[in-house]
């Protein structure tokens, strides 16, 4: 049955339409935005497997470029591979729905999010996401809960909803919030060094706003949702459940209270070993269930270990940080590098400097754009002593990537002050948790080793929580065991002055804000921590670049003087490049940026440039070649391009009969501007020079 209902939004209508495209589709649902319009269908698939114990939901969303009246470039002129952008919106999506399906569901879905219209102004992936929550609530996929999302900026001192691009640019909170009608279950995003009471206040603000698009929801299901497939929760051998406990607890407990993550996991994969030898003879075709079992137990005692004794598999307390180190400058010939490690997470992060060449340039449905600073996360699979084929960056690496890129966004300086394409890359050479949180500690010192000049350090911790009805612990640096067992995985990072970017996802329905709170103000202990561990290794910014990285030299001139650099077909900026070894990149604004790691060859471009550039003046002198000799004077080239004519009259103190007899052709003379007229036309003159000369003797 078609419906469509809307609400009004900070002065925009949001509105959500089912039952008119896509009804093959399990549930669908068309949101509304401004201009921005995107199309999110469900789709269940049964699978006939009872042994199966993991829930494999796949999240896509994709940008058409017909949505901003775009033809994608390349060979092939269709859309290809998800963009940075593309799969970023796609995590958020998946890390918001999955915690809300029902326990003991393993049927296969397949959200898609399709943007269909970009006005530009308006991002897809808030309306994408409620397209998602809205496509499963009406359909029969047990999706109880539905839940909203809204961006929250702030302009002016004042909360905004869904702020637009340009508005985005001015405000110095970009927030994506996310929940059901009582809680809060997925953060994103970025700000401009805020205190935590203005996250809070935000998240409060944005959350108002979430119930009245859960309400819409709910008003639309009620119209047009189908009736919901009961989930049985999956029937468990008694018999087995005591056998394995009988067998495995006591050593799991064991297991749980050693402190390297390779000797815990060997003791664990012993144990699955011997209990399912033990087990399989009573209980044949059970090694699954037995798995499964031991995982549960694992879980269980970790959580009871660390409610009841306030202690945790590695023996830390619930707000201790792991130790940490820092190096930098351990690689020798690259601009800037840095060896973060804590506990036993670790990453090398190099930056490299480059020119404007080197800046990225994107295409999305936003239009194009260049990024002059990049960071690019790389988990190498014997960081986790695991064998994988590597294939390019997955889904996670670049989520990662991204939460650090933005960490460090706003204390990188502006064109203006450093004019360099900055890119940091962070290898991870060891990861037991926080491995993100680690690579902008290490982004941060690479770029301070590189000397670059950053507004001020940052550091990032990831918290955790484990929370059992009335008793809960919120967790400091949580290791990864505690990620995936623990309820909450919260990665703030900031500087002394205030946040940067956050992202929050659960495992459960949701939080409440007094929860997010404690977890704020213990993050930011522990980030001011770790920031004075960063500067007892590196205080500030080296005050010189690395020897390996190129100079930058930026010239400003008049528009209409770019060709003259550039010269016909390219000619004179390829005789400049050439002889001096410089890279040149020029901007239609008339800024010039010259790059050489040799300071000399930079030097060398800059003055033949304001050659070309320069502008004849009269009573100034130039050296000048002889390029024509006529009857009446010499032609003589002052400056690139340009020359004036030296009258025979002009040639010398005395009288000269004959231009030959002073000048040849090819030589190299001192002239001095005597006059300009309405046309251009330069005169020269040598005797001016020579008289100059005989006066000073």
């Amino acid at each position: 049955m078609e419906s469509r209902l809307q609400i009004e939004l900070g002065g925009k209508t949001l509105m959500v339409e089912t039952g008119k495209v896509a009804k093959q589709a399990h549930g669908s649902a068309i949101v509304r935005l401004g201009d921005t319009v995107i199309l999110a269908t469900a789709v269940e698939a049964k699978q006939i497997d009872e042994e199966k114990d993991f829930f494999p939901l796949m999240v896509d969303y994709r940008e058409k470029a017909y949505a901003a009246g775009k033809i994608p470039g390349g060979f092939f002129k269709r859309e290809g591979r998800p963009s940075e952008k593309e799969t970023v919106s796609a995590r958020l999506i998946d890390r918001t729905l999955r915690p809300l399906f029902p326990e003991g569901y393993f049927e296969e879905v397949q959200i898609m999010v399709m943007v269909l219209s970009s006005d530009q102004e308006n991002d897809a992936d808030v309306p994408g996401l409620i397209g998602a929550s809205t496509a499963l609530s009406i359909s029969e996929i047990p999706f109880y809960q539905p839940v909203g999302a809204v961006r929250v900026g702030r302009l002016n001192g004042e909360f905004v909803i869904n702020p637009t691009f340009s508005e985005l640019e001015n405000s110095d909170i970009d927030l994506v919030v996310a929940g059901t009608k009582d809680f809060v279950n997925m953060v994103e995003g970025e700000c401009r060094e805020v205190s935590e009471g203005d996250l809070l206040s935000a998240l409060n603000f944005g959350h108002e706003k979430i119930k009245l698009i859960v309400g819409l929801q709910e008003e639309l299901r009620a119209k047009a949702g189908k009736p919901k497939t009961k989930v049985e929760p999956p029937l468990r051998n008694s018999e087995l459940v005591e056998a394995v406990t009988a067998l495995g607890l006591e050593k799991i407990k064991e297991a749980n209270r050693t402190a390297d993550k390779l000797e815990r996991a060997k003791r664990l994969d012993g144990l699955l070993d011997s209990v399912t030898l033990e087990l399989l003879e009573k209980f044949p075709e059970s090694e699954r269930k037995i798995k499964s079992i031991l995982q549960e137990l694992e879980k269980k005692d970790m959580r009871q270990m660390i409610l009841n004794e306030g202690k945790r598999t590695d023996g830390r307390d619930i707000d201790q940080i792991r130790p940490i180190t820092c190096e930098v400058g351990i690689l020798p010939r690259t601009h800037g590098s840095a060896l973060f490690t804590r506990g036993q997470t670790q990453s090398l992060s190099v930056a490299t400097l480059g020119t404007k060449i080197d800046e990225q340039r994107v295409d999305d449905l936003e239009g194009e754009s260049t990024k002059s600073y990049m960071l690019h996360y790389n988990f190498p699979p014997f960081s986790v002593g695991e064998v994988r084929f590597i294939r390019g960056p997955g889904r996670r690496e670049i989520g990662h990537g991204a939460l650090a890129e933005r960490a460090i966004q706003s204390v990188i300086p502006g064109e203006e002050v450093f004019p360099y394409t900055v890119r940091i890359v962070s290898d991870i050479l060891e990861s037991n948790g926080s491995s993100s949180m680690a690579t902008v500690c290490a982004g941060t010192l690479c770029l301070m080793d590189a000397g670059v000049p950053i507004k001020a350090p940052v550091a990032g911790i990831a918290m955790g929580l484990i929370k059992e009805e009335d008793k809960h612990a919120v967790l400091t640096d949580i290791l990864g065991l505690e990620d995936h067992l623990g309820d909450m995985d919260f990665k703030v990072t900031g500087t002394r002055q205030g946040i940067t970017a956050f992202q929050m996802d659960v495992k459960i329905s949701g939080v409440d804000l007094s929860l997010l709170k404690e977890a704020l103000t213990r993050a930011k202990e522990a980030r001011l921590f770790i920031l004075d561990v960063m500067q007892q290794t590196l205080a500030q910014p080296r005050p010189e670049l690395s020897a390996y990285a190129p100079r930058i030299i930026i010239l400003k001139v008049k528009p209409e003087k770019i060709g003259e650099i550039i010269g016909p077909g390219g000619k004179m900026i390829r005789s400049i490049i050439e002889q001096s070894g410089a890279k040149i990149d020029i901007e239609d604004d008339g800024s010039v940026f010259i790059a050489s790691v040799d300071q000399k060859a930079g030097e060398l471009a800059q003055e033949l440039i304001l050659k070309l550039i320069e502008e004849p003046e009269i009573g100034k002198e130039y050296s000048g070649k002889v390029k024509r000799i006529t009857p009446f004077g010499a032609f003589v080239e002052i400056l690139p391009g340009q020359d004036g004519l030296v009258h025979i009259s002009e040639l010398d103190t005395r009288r000269v009969n004959k231009v030959e007899d002073v000048l040849s052709v090819g030589d190299e003379i001192r002239v001095k501007i005597i006059g300009i007229d309405a046309e251009g036309k330069i005169r020269l003159s040598r005797k001016a020079c020579l008289s100059s000369k005989t006066k000073a003797r």
